[in-house]
C-alpha cells in the first residue's frame, strides 16, 4: 500500500512539473540592465526604508529569543548527565539556534550579492 501511495505522489509531481514547466520556459525575462532616474531610486528608498525598519526590529528580538534558547539548550546540556538522548538533543538545538542565526544575518548580505 505505501508503495503505491508513494508512486502516486511522484506520478503527480512530475505531472504538475510538466505542466508548469512551460511557463517558466516561456516566460519572459526582465531587463535588469536599465538605470534609475534619481527620483526612481529617491522613491524606492522612501520604500525600501521601513521595510528595512521591519527587518531589523525582526531580526534583533529573533537574536534575542536565540540567545535564550541558546541559554537553555547549554542548560539542557549540562544537566543531562549520562543521558546521551537528552544531550544530543541539546547539541541539536544549539545546532539549529546558531544556524538559524547565520541564516537571518546571512540574508540580507545573499539578497545583496545576487542583486548585483
Amino acid at each position: 500500500m505505501s508503495k503505491i501511495n508513494i508512486k502516486t505522489k511522484f506520478v503527480a509531481s512530475l505531472l504538475l512539473l510538466l505542466l508548469l514547466l512551460p511557463s517558466l520556459v516561456l516566460a519572459q525575462q526582465p531587463n535588469l540592465n536599465t538605470t534609475l532616474t534619481p527620483q526612481e531610486q529617491a522613491t524606492f528608498d522612501q520604500i525600501l526604508q521601513p521595510v528595512m525598519k521591519i527587518y531589523n526590529l525582526v531580526k534583533y528580538i529573533a537574536t534575542a529569543i536565540a540567545a535564550l534558547v541558546l541559554l537553555l539548550a547549554g542548560v539542557n546540556y549540562m544537566m543531562s548527565g549520562a543521558d546521551p538522548k537528552k544531550r544530543d538533543n541539546a547539541k541539536a538545538m544549539a545546532m539549529y539556534v546558531i544556524l538559524g542565526l547565520v541564516v537571518i544575518w546571512a540574508a540580507p548580505l545573499v539578497v545583496s550579492f545576487i542583486v548585483s
